[in-house]
């Protein structure tokens, strides 16, 4: 992959494997917006061996406060959804933003669904979803509010950079 933002070495049964990473575009913005307002904590259903080392290079702006791996997922019907009462956070202030609705089967009320990201320069979701959750930091509870995102959106101007 010649476009690649980051060539991650990850060692599996003494095999290294390169896995090739595509920033999706605004996620530098995203991050640093976000630590402004909220703790950031990461919950992936990746392995730790792939995903801290990936982390240490998108978190340029050093707002991730806590990292969860696949090992604390609950696997269930076959896919690893995260438990965000692990957190130990309220979770009337708890967010999760995904692509995958299994990985927040627990905690829908709290969930943003957004896309599946590959390789689309166009993409602005995450300049979307930014606008959407800064306006969203004062309300003391978020639960039901998160799945109105889009519609949001579809009312209020983007930051998307021109």
């Amino acid at each position: 992959m010649d476009n690649a933002d980051f060539v991650i070495p990850v060692v599996i049964e003494g095999v290294t494997h390169h896995v090739y990473v595509l920033k999706r575009p605004g996620v530098d913005e995203f991050m640093k917006r976000m630590g402004e307002h909220y703790e950031i904590v990461i919950y992936t259903a990746s392995l730790s061996k792939y995903a801290d080392p990936l982390l240490d290079k998108l978190d340029i702006h050093n707002v991730i406060s806590a990292r969860l791996f696949r090992e604390h997922c609950v696997y269930f019907q076959g896919h690893y959804v995260k438990d965000m009462s692990l957190l130990n956070r309220p979770i009337n202030e708890c967010i999760i933003v995904d692509n995958s609705p299994m990985s927040y089967a627990f905690h829908p009320e709290n969930a943003i669904g957004c896309g599946s990201y590959i390789d689309c320069p166009s993409d602005i979701e995450m300049w979307q979803i930014a606008d959407f959750l800064e306006n969203l930091s004062s309300a003391s509870d978020v639960r039901g509010k998160t799945r109105l995102w889009r519609h949001w959106c579809s009312k209020n101007p983007s930051s998307v950079p021109k």
